[in-house]
């Protein structure tokens, strides 16, 4: 038993890395730029309309703060561990210094499925928004590569989402600092598209659109916390970068909380343009932005909105890709999974072989499979990760080993338990359903460690 719960010892990891060292390339702004790249996506172009429509009415702005807040207190809690700690893996690393290896393990295959299901699930709904911008172009895609495989519906592949996703995985692969640059790029135009929204929609807003402003009472605002929570799931993937930042210590907490304070004002500033300008009980359709700016006649705009919802989608997925390509290689390193997934790139210093395997495995379940059902399963995954995280900082602080200076969460140790006692909440809110999905997938990961992880482990030497 004493196996299952050893811990890594973290002045050899923080010195050695098992001979094997990701490249540091990244600055603080770099940092931003990738968690606004993997938070602004479908959260700000589809759940604004949806949830106010059926869950929160107006007062979606408190939901989103709610989140937020949630989302905030876990921030500081992964800022504390990736500045002291700056090593790839975020909270498999961290539960595996402070917890040991079984839960580590846990950890890491529950951030499998958030980050592998999140990227999939992003692809399908950004092949969506392709094939309608392209429609409004005249150019038509066959139906039957445009779905899930369904022969009853006559869909048989959802061959842009597989494609988007293996470009982005051979992006990858060509090295981290080449693809922040195409980050940098798709960031500020879904940024700019927005604001553009922001501008030109607060002059249609019409402040009885707002009336009554919690139609769903307080009840349906705490729903619709949980439910955009997902809006912000992305945060967490830029402590991943941990080991490829320069001066972590500095400036990973720059770009947890920087990035998480962008895209709440972004949230908030959207959601209260949007159920101003149309009210809420019509808000609930695909393209609720784009459909906004269709009523006040602003078509032009509309087709540029969609435009910046196709590029800040990719944002998405390139992190989400990167976050799991990373993690991946972080178990690997600690011999949980095949040696061959730590193979570097002798040019680029990326692990290209498992970019590609996680990459092919992604755009499978893009292609085939319909991800609509099991969209809690990434809530879900992430909930965890952030309870252990939060939990995982006490501990940290009485940890003498752990090189000392960085960011401190403040507050100590009262946030850190409001920051688990609120996950804690929001897991159960999730559907009994989302329960026995996950549940099934943890047995799996339990039989795949005690057949292989335990015996190859690292540890055992």
């Amino acid at each position: 038993m004493s196996n299952l719960f050893r811990k890594k010892n973290i002045n050899e990891l923080l010195s050695k890395n098992n001979g094997v060292r990701l490249k540091q390339t990244l600055g603080a702004f770099d940092l931003i730029l990738l968690g606004v790249g993997a938070i602004v996506g479908t959260g700000i172009f589809i759940l604004p309309g949806t949830v106010a429509a059926s869950h929160s009415g107006p007062a979606i702005v408190f939901s989103f703060l709610i989140a937020a807040i949630v989302c905030a207190l876990a921030a500081m809690c992964y800022s504390e561990f990736s500045s002291a700690i700056p090593v790839t893996g975020s909270a498999y690393t961290y539960g595996y210094i402070i917890f040991g290896e079984l839960l580590a393990w846990f950890v890491g295959w529950a951030l499998i499925l958030e980050y592998g299901l999140a990227s999939a699930s992003v692809a399908t709904g950004w092949s969506a928004y392709l094939v309608s911008l392209l429609e409004g172009l005249n150019i038509k895609i066959p139906s039957s590569l445009t779905g899930p495989f369904n022969p009853a519906e006559g869909t048989f592949i959802n061959l842009p989402a597989v494609l988007i996703v293996l470009i982005i995985s051979f992006l990858l692969t060509r090295g981290l600092q080449e693809s922040a640059k195409i980050n940098r790029i798709m960031v500020f135009v879904k940024v700019g598209v927005i604001l553009l929204f922001i501008l030109v929609g607060v002059f249609y807003v019409k402040p009885e659109n707002w009336q009554p402003f919690m139609p769903f009472g307080f009840e349906g605002v705490l729903a619709g916390g949980a439910l955009v929570f997902f809006a912000y799931l992305g945060f967490d993937a830029v402590s991943s970068a941990a080991e490829e930042v320069k001066n972590p210590q500095r400036n990973l907490p720059i770009g947890i909380i920087g990035s998480l304070l962008i895209c709440s004002f972004l949230y908030i500033s959207v959601s209260l343009v949007l159920t101003g300008i149309v009210p809420y009980t019509e808000l609930n359709v695909s393209n609720p932005v784009s459909y906004a700016l269709q009523i006040v006649e602003h078509d032009w705009i509309s087709g540029v909105i969609s435009l910046g919802a196709v590029t800040g989608m990719m944002t998405v997925i390139l992190v989400m890709l990167y976050g799991g390509s990373r993690l991946i290689f972080a178990i690997a390193r600690d011999g949980l999974l095949p040696q061959v997934l730590t193979k570097l790139n002798p040019k680029h210093k990326t692990p290209d072989v498992n970019t590609w395997i996680f990459g092919i495995a992604v755009a499978f379940c893009a292609g085939f499979i319909p991800l609509n059902t099991l969209a809690e399963l990434v809530n879900m995954g992430t909930l965890i990760a952030f309870t252990i995280v939060s939990l995982g900082v006490i501990f940290l602080r009485r940890n003498k080993s752990i090189p000392k200076g960085g960011f401190k969460v403040p507050l100590f140790p009262l946030l850190p338990i409001l920051s688990f006692l609120a996950c804690l909440f929001l897991i159960l809110q999730l559907s009994i359903h989302t329960w026995i999905a996950c549940g099934i997938w943890f047995v799996v990961g339990l039989i795949f460690y005690f057949v292989y992880g335990r015996k190859h482990s690292k540890l055992n030497n």
